[in-house]
């Protein structure tokens, strides 16, 4: 998933990136409200994490000017972080359109846990497990598994699947708008950021991949020509 971060500090933004980053997600991080604002004109992410005290254009600011319908994404999930614990601030952030704040100092694992709700709520899902017929993936754990039957008739078997962090990534994406296609672009996108650079053959290789792992337990991911590549339910390979 792409998220969006906007902090001027310099350390604390390289920190917070490197933990995004750790935990699956392609960030891309500016340090103003203009220039956040100029992207999000154009560009596309699945939420924004933004910090409140923002020079210039400051961070409320900047979520009421996002919520505008000429953005790219007016619905986008979003996150503030501040440094001001008064409920006026907390109060007038969600009125403008925030959808949750934090309190700095704060801990990574409290930020992954909430950035994990918002993308649950966005996307009407209830849980952190994501799930197709027997695949299921726990997006809190990052764990992956296949349900095979037993083979002396007792119940259903989870075999734990081995992903890389980009497989990952891609599967991620590809449960989450099940049963509709993924296009490669959006694939390219959920992938890297602006520092970094994949090509669309990059997504074959990790769909071929993922192909080879998923398949045998009877979940197919299949070319749509012209639309990119859906995730179908199909018959476990013998002796899966």
């Amino acid at each position: 998933m792409r998220l969006l971060l906007v902090e001027d500090d310099v350390m604390l933004a390289s920190g917070i990136k490197l933990g995004l980053n750790d935990a699956g997600y392609a960030v891309d991080w500016v340090g103003s409200g203009e220039r956040a604002e100029e992207v999000l004109r154009s560009e596309t992410f699945d939420a924004a994490i933004i910090d409140i005290g923002l020079p210039g254009m400051d961070g409320l600011e900047l979520t009421r000017c996002l919520r505008q319908p000429d953005m790219a994404h007016p619905s986008m999930p979003v996150l503030i972080l501040t440094a001001r614990d008064a409920l006026h601030d907390r109060v007038q952030g969600l009125d403008l359109g925030a959808d949750d704040y934090m309190v700095k100092p704060y801990e990574l694992p409290e930020l992954l846990a909430r950035l994990r709700a918002l993308l649950r709520r966005s996307q009407a899902a209830t849980t952190a497990v994501l799930s197709f017929g027997p695949l299921e993936l726990d997006t809190a754990a990052r764990r992956a598994s296949l349900r095979t039957p037993d083979a002396a008739g007792g119940p259903d078997v989870r075999q734990t699947i081995e992903l890389g962090p980009r497989e990952w990534t891609v599967l991620e994406y590809l449960l989450i708008h099940a049963p509709k296609p993924a296009s490669k672009d959006k694939l390219v996108q959920a992938l890297t950021g602006w520092d970094k650079e994949i090509t669309p053959n990059a997504v074959e290789v990790y769909v071929s991949r993922l192909r080879g792992k998923l398949e045998p337990g009877g979940v197919a991911l299949r070319s749509i020509r012209g639309f990119g590549y859906r995730l179908e339910l199909s018959a476990p390979a013998p002796g899966a």
